[in-house]
This record gives C-alpha cells, sequence and structure tokens, in this order.
C-alpha cells in the first residue's frame, strides 16, 4: 500500500499518542486499539493512508472537522500528520471529550485542535462551523448515507468529506449517491487498500460539496440515524 510520508518528529509525536491513548485508557475505556499492529496498522496507517491517495493533495492551512471522533483518532493522527491544519474534533459524550482534550494538549495540539462535546445534527446548524470546513472526516461512526448527512453541512465550497469504510458494494455506492445528492455532494472518488498484517480491505469514499448544503440538513437528533436519507433497494421478485 501507498504511504504518506511521516518526518522522525510526526513519528515521535504518533508514539506520545499511543502512550496518551494507553494512560487514559485505565480511566474511560478509549480503545482496545492500542499495543503493537493494533495501534500502528488499525489505528495510525488506517488513519493516513487515503491522504496518500487524494488528488489534489490535503495540505497548508485547511481546516478540518472529525465528527464521532471517540479516542481522537482519526482527528488526532490527522493533525500530527498535516502540521499547518487546524482541526475540531467533536464527540456527543463528555467523559471522552475531556481525555481528547487533555491528550492534545499533552501532544502540544492545544492552538490547532479544539475539542467540542455536541451532537453531529446540532453541530451541522451552527452558524459557527456550518460551511466552514475544507475537509470533514468521520470513522465507524454509522452507515454511510447517515454519516453524509452529519458531514455535508460542516463543508464548505468544494469540501471533501472522507468516510472510511470496511466493506463496500455496489449498492452501498448507490446508496451513498442518492443520499450524495440530497446533501449537494457528489462522491468523486473511491479508494481502496488492504492494510498490512491481515488486516482486511478498507475503502474511503470521498465526497465533493458541489452547493451549499440545503437547509433542512442535517434533521433533527436522531432523524438521519433512524431515517436514513438512501437505503438497501429491497430484492425484487422473481418474474
Amino acid at each position: 500500500m501507498t504511504q504518506f510520508r511521516l518526518s522522525p518528529a510526526q513519528h515521535q509525536a504518533l508514539a506520545l499518542l499511543q502512550q496518551q491513548l494507553r494512560q487514559w485508557n485505565r480511566r474511560c475505556n478509549l480503545t482496545r486499539l492500542v499495543e503493537g499492529d493494533n495501534y500502528w496498522v488499525a489505528q495510525v496507517q488506517d488513519s493516513l493512508w487515503p491522504l496518500a491517495r487524494m488528488d489534489p493533495p490535503l495540505h497548508g492551512p485547511l481546516r478540518g472537522v472529525d465528527v464521532g471522533t471517540g479516542g481522537g483518532i482519526p482527528g488526532l493522527v490527522l493533525a500530527i500528520a498535516l502540521p499547518e491544519s487546524r482541526w475540531v474534533l467533536v464527540d456527543s459524550v463528555q467523559r471522552k471529550c475531556a481525555a481528547v482534550r487533555a491528550m492534545a494538549s499533552a501532544l502540544g495540539l492545544k492552538a490547532r485542535v479544539e475539542v467540542v462535546c455536541e451532537r453531529a445534527e446540532v453541530l451541522g446548524r451552527d452558524d459557527h462551523y456550518r460551511g466552514h470546513f475544507d475537509v470533514a472526516v468521520a470513522r465507524g461512526v454509522a452507515a454511510a448515507p447517515v454519516v453524509a448527512e452529519y458531514l455535508a453541512p460542516l463543508l464548505g465550497r468544494r469540501g471533501v468529506a472522507l468516510l472510511y469504510r470496511g466493506r463496500w458494494s455496489a449498492v452501498d455506492h448507490q446508496v451513498l449517491q442518492q443520499a450524495a445528492r440530497q446533501l449537494g455532494c457528489r462522491i468523486r472518488a473511491r479508494e481502496r487498500c488492504r492494510l498490512p498484517g491481515n488486516r482486511g480491505q478498507r475503502h474511503v469514499l470521498v465526497l465533493e460539496s458541489e452547493t451549499a448544503c440545503p437547509a433542512p440538513y442535517p434533521r433533527s437528533v436522531g432523524v438521519p440515524a433512524r431515517r436514513p436519507l438512501a437505503t438497501t433497494p429491497s430484492p425484487q421478485p422473481p418474474t
């Protein structure tokens, strides 16, 4: 797999993030993927491999948002990898937000990383965040149409959303296309790779904002998950 190049200082920062995750895991059980390849492959490489595929590449003083950041991944990893970027890391669980805020400070990222404890549906209607981001990411949060509804309202003009997925099918693609159209986006690319160490195949779907997200989205808290904008078509009866 093509790897995103990191400096020795960035490797050191990622090792410090691993130490921080170990410490905070004892208090609030952020993630089980902390040791060895569980961290360096399933967390770090899985967060970074899409950056090596982006065309045009992500660089410079971009503004990013990680929705459903959990233990701070991929948001903190991306903040380390893209040293001019600024990030907002969002989660609805207060104890996780407190841990991520402390880890960002320990990593020297306090000036570039803001941690917000809020639901994605509320954040997407806040004028301080809506339409303000160059890149929005979500990893392991919900079904793709639901994630698209969380991320699309946050994108600025020509901003991109990265949806980290595991398995991906033609039907999944069709469903996401339907949702993206309603959100003023298009699927710009689908990238895939096989992680080393038998970690399986991974996909990233790149959505690009074409117009401002329509005002009705995101819908109220809980509605995107209960009533996704598009669903898997039902099998047709034989004729």
